[in-house]
C-alpha cells in the first residue's frame, strides 16, 4: 500500500451514466422543441439525477468514513470550487452584458427607449425588494451556521442552516409568483429576453443551493461534519453568497436601474 496523502480514486460508472444521461438530455431536448417526442428527456434527466444522487453518495463515504479527503485532497477540493465559482461569475457576466449592450444604446426597433415601447416593467420596490431583503436574510443565517459549526455549537447550526433552506424555499416561491404576474414574456423583445434568462438563471441557482445546503443540513444533523472538518458546508456557504451577489447586482441593474 502507497502512504501518500493523496485520494487515488477508486473506478467508478458514474462519469460514464453522466455522459449517457447529458447526451439523451441533449437529444431529448431537441426533439422535444420539435414535438417529437419526450421520452429521451425523461430518460436523461432520470440518468443524470441518479447519477448525482450515487456519486455525491460516493463522496460522502470517501469523506466522512473513509478518512480519504486529507488536507492535501481538501485543498485541491477548496481550489476547484473557486474554479468553479470563477466560471460562474463569468457565464452571468454573459448576461450582463447583454442587457447593457442593448439598455445603453437602444435601437429603433426598441423605440429608442428603455425599456422598450410597450413593454411594462415590474415595480421594483414591490417583491424584488422583499426578495433582495429575504436573500440577504438568508446569508446571514448561513453565515451564523458556519460559526456555530467552527464552535461546536451544532443545534445552532441545525437551526440556522434549516432558517437559510426555507428563506431559500421562501425566494423560489416569490419568484414564480413573480414571473406569473409580469406583463411581459421572454419573447417580448430583447427585454424580456435579457429579464427571464438571467433572473431564471438565477433562480436556477438558488435551487442548486438551496439542495445542497438541505444536503449539508442531513449532514449536520447525522453527525457528518466536525469543528475541523466541513468543506461541504464551507463549498455550499460559498455558493450561496456568490448567488446572493449576484441578486444584487440583478436587482440594482435590472431591476431598479432597468425599469
Amino acid at each position: 500500500m502507497i502512504r501518500q496523502p493523496f485520494h487515488l480514486v477508486e473506478l467508478s460508472p458514474w462519469p460514464l451514466t453522466g455522459s449517457l444521461g447529458a447526451f439523451f438530455l441533449t437529444v431529448g431536448l431537441a426533439a422535444w422543441f420539435h414535438s417529437y417526442t419526450i421520452y429521451p428527456l425523461i430518460l436523461g434527466l432520470t440518468m443524470i439525477l441518479l447519477t448525482m444522487i450515487q456519486w455525491w453518495r460516493d463522496v460522502i463515504r470517501e469523506a466522512t468514513f473513509m478518512g480519504h479527503h486529507t488536507s492535501y485532497v481538501t485543498k485541491g477540493l477548496r481550489w476547484g470550487m473557486i474554479l468553479f465559482i470563477a466560471s460562474e461569475v463569468l457565464f452571468f457576466f454573459a448576461f450582463f452584458w447583454a442587457f447593457f449592450h442593448s439598455s445603453l444604446a437602444p435601437t429603433p426597433e426598441l423605440g429608442c427607449s428603455w425599456p422598450p415601447t410597450g413593454i411594462t416593467p415590474l415595480n421594483p420596490f414591490a417583491v424584488p425588494l422583499l426578495n433582495t431583503a429575504v436573500l440577504l436574510a438568508s446569508g446571514v443565517t448561513v453565515t451564523w451556521a458556519h460559526h456555530a459549526l467552527m464552535s461546536g455549537t451544532r443545534s445552532e447550526a441545525i437551526a440556522a442552516l434549516t432558517l437559510t433552506v426555507a428563506l431559500g424555499g421562501y425566494f423560489t416561491v416569490l419568484q414564480a409568483g413573480e414571473y406569473l404576474e409580469t406583463s411581459f414574456t421572454i419573447a417580448d423583445s430583447v427585454y424580456g429576453s435579457t429579464f427571464f434568462v438571467a433572473t431564471g438563471f438565477h433562480g436556477l441557482h438558488v435551487l442548486i443551493g438551496s439542495s445542497f445546503l438541505l444536503v449539508c443540513l442531513m449532514r449536520t444533523i447525522l453527525f457528518h461534519f466536525s469543528t475541523g472538518h466541513h468543506f461541504g458546508f464551507e463549498a455550499a456557504a460559498w455558493y450561496w453568497h456568490f448567488v446572493d451577489v449576484v441578486w444584487i447586482f440583478l436587482y440594482l441593474c435590472i431591476y431598479w436601474w432597468g425599469s
